[in-house]
Order: C-alpha cells, then sequence, then structure tokens
C-alpha cells in the first residue's frame, strides 16, 4: 500500500488538523493545464483553499485568471495582485459598496462580477457612476441549477439593458451547471450538453448582434466536456485538493488527494468501537454518516455516531486500536472541511513544514 499521507513528526501534531501536501498539488495544477488546450481558458475557482499559497502556486502554473464566491476570496485575490478575478456572486446592498472599494483598493487586479437582475444592474451602476469607475460584469445563466441566474432565453434583453447603464461594462456570460454530476461519463456529458445548448443559442444571438461574449463554464465535474468546447473559460475548483466524494464519482479525472484531516483515537466507548475527536467542527457534516471521511489508514472503519466534537466509528471485535492512535480521514466534501480550520499544516517530505493560512474563510479581510 502506497502510505503517502504518513507523517512521521505526527506525534507533535495536535488533532484535529487540517494538512496539505504541496507536491500533490503541483501535480494536480500540472494535470488541468495538461487537459486544455489553452491556459488562458481556465479560471479556476478558489473556494476551495481560500489561501494565498495556493493562488501563488496556481500563478506560477501560468493561470492568470480566477473565480471566488465572496468578497473575501476577491480581496485575497487582490492582494495576490493576481491579473484578472470573477466574483462569481451578485453584489447586492452592502456587499455592492465592498465590491466598488475592493476595485479601488487593488487597481491591479481587473475586477468582475454576476448580474442576473435589473435592480442589482441598477445599484452597481449607480454606485460605478458616482465613484467614477467602470464594472465589468457577466450575466448570470441559470442551466439548470435552479439557485441564481436568469434563463438564457431572456438574458440577451438583459445583457443589452446593462450594456446601456453607465458605468457598467458587460464582459459576457457565467453558467454554473454544478446540478450535473452523474458518474457515468456518457451521462454526464450529456446533460452536459443539454444544458449548454442554450447557452450556444444565445451566444449565437449576441453575435449575430455584434457582440463578443466571453463564457465562463461549469465546476469540476464537467471540467472534461467544457475544456473540449472551444473558446469557453473552464473554472473548476475542488481538483486542487480533490475529495473522497469526487474521487469516487469521477474516476476519468485524474487529480489526487492533496489535503486529509487528522484525528486521534480518544475514547474505546465500547469492545468494537473507537471515539475519535473529528466532531461536527472539523469535517463537512452535511452528507449522511456514510459521507463524511474516510481513513486512508484504516479504510474498514464505518462511521456510526458524529457531534460537535466526536465522531463515533465501528471497527469489529479484537480490533487492536488503541487510545491516542492516528489516522488520516479523507474528506468526503474538501471545501467546506477546509474553511473550518484558520490555517493548513503543509506536509514536505513527510514532515511538518509550515502553515498555510486559510486567510478567506473569513467574511470580510479589509473591507
Amino acid at each position: 500500500m502506497d502510505e503517502w499521507f504518513r507523517i512521521l513528526d505526527v506525534a507533535a501534531v495536535d488533532t484535529p488538523a487540517l494538512v496539505v501536501y504541496p507536491a500533490r498539488v503541483h501535480a494536480n495544477l500540472a494535470q488541468l493545464v495538461a487537459r486544455i488546450d489553452d491556459v488562458a481558458r481556465l479560471r479556476p475557482h478558489i473556494k476551495t483553499h481560500k489561501t494565498p499559497a495556493a493562488v501563488r502556486l496556481t500563478l506560477a502554473a501560468g493561470i492568470t485568471k480566477f473565480k471566488c464566491a465572496t468578497v473575501a476570496e476577491a480581496e485575497l485575490l487582490g492582494q495576490c495582485a493576481v491579473p484578472d478575478a470573477l466574483l462569481a456572486y451578485q453584489p447586492v446592498g452592502p456587499k455592492a459598496v465592498r465590491f466598488l472599494a475592493l476595485m479601488a483598493a487593488y487597481p491591479a487586479t481587473r475586477f468582475s462580477c454576476l448580474v442576473d437582475h435589473p435592480a442589482a444592474a441598477a445599484q452597481l451602476s449607480a454606485l460605478a457612476t458616482a465613484a467614477g469607475q467602470t464594472v465589468r460584469v457577466f450575466i448570470d445563466l441559470n442551466v439548470g441549477m435552479n439557485r441564481s441566474g436568469i434563463a438564457p432565453a431572456a438574458a440577451g434583453a438583459l445583457y443589452q439593458q446593462c450594456a446601456a447603464l453607465p458605468g457598467l461594462a458587460v464582459v459576457g456570460l457565467h453558467a454554473y451547471d454544478g446540478h450535473i454530476h452523474d458518474e457515468d461519463l456518457a451521462v454526464r456529458t450529456a446533460r452536459c450538453h443539454a444544458a449548454f445548448a442554450p447557452v450556444a443559442a444565445l451566444v449565437a444571438q449576441l453575435r449575430g448582434a455584434g457582440l463578443a461574449p466571453v463564457v465562463v463554464a461549469g465546476g469540476t465535474p464537467t471540467f472534461p466536456i467544457h475544456a473540449a468546447r472551444p473558446g469557453v473559460e473552464c473554472s473548476p475548483g475542488t481538483f486542487i485538493y480533490w475529495d473522497g466524494g469526487y474521487g469516487r464519482a469521477f474516476a476519468e479525472q485524474p487529480f489526487e488527494p492533496a489535503a486529509l484531516v487528522l484525528g486521534r483515537v480518544v475514547s474505546l466507548p465500547d469492545a468494537t468501537k473507537l471515539c475519535l475527536d473529528i466532531g461536527h467542527k472539523a469535517v463537512a457534516s452535511e452528507s449522511p454518516l456514510d459521507k463524511r471521511l474516510t481513513f486512508l489508514n484504516a479504510p474498514e472503519l464505518r462511521v456510526v455516531g458524529h457531534s460537535e466534537e466526536h465522531l463515533v466509528v465501528e471497527a469489529g471485535p479484537g480490533h487492536g486500536y488503541q487510545l491516542g492512535d492516528v489516522l488520516y480521514g479523507l474528506p468526503h466534501h474538501i471545501c467546506p472541511t477546509v474553511a473550518l480550520y484558520e490555517r493548513a499544516l503543509v506536509i514536505e517530505n513527510q514532515r511538518v513544514a509550515g502553515e498555510w493560512p486559510t486567510l478567506a474563510r473569513a467574511r470580510a479581510l479589509t473591507l
């Protein structure tokens, strides 16, 4: 068994702890770049890692465009002086004010945001005009996710309306298909093409009117499909750390786990069960018990109970585990797991070599 995850000085690491393996992050970035015809078509989402260190590694891989979901994540990108950052969210109310302040504070980064409603566009226009700025916007399309966005059939009118507002510059279209996560690649591909068809029709309509919209589409599950679609920018996020859920569901993708949660046996409640220190506050817990995490050095353990600070697993009779044993957990969903930690311990050459702060887990940095 390849025990790449083993940490030689783990005895000094208090648990629970988030650990990240930069060599694997490098490898995942290299795999991403290798799977598209033009690195300029990559716009990875930073929601998974939320850390400047990973942003810098991404820049070093030749990627210059980024996507994020919060103003704090956008500010992190500004602090890293990335050339291009899309806030994949429609800023409303105070968030719109913060977004304009962000643009002013980090002029080296070309920021943009989403719009799916005339009222939001009008607020951004008024703020931009008052500040003497121009806000770059993407029209957010609902391609089946049904959480935000406008129907593609109605988006042409909003595109033209935004283009006519002072202080706004319409860049293109945003189409996130996060509802498509079928394990069967053929099924996933067919559903992705069906969801994208109205987007393609809208693009043709806009081009017929003399416009040239940029299209940002997809996430990690549909990355291989959109990567084969000429001219479309792709925005995977989970690829950089990977996780148990995507590893099982999307076997055709070559990414490897690069972040784990360490835990210890803290109690032996009966002859067959172990209690670990990986509670709700240490690993994402929105999924059923059998989809919280698996243990790379103890794959037979089965989760049977979970509370704020404790995880109970069934080990079976005569298991041999003892108090203090360290377990290496692969989260089912890495993105919200990372957000539970202020920092990740960096593992290089099987030893703790530093920390990566999860800076943008905060709702606000300075703005």
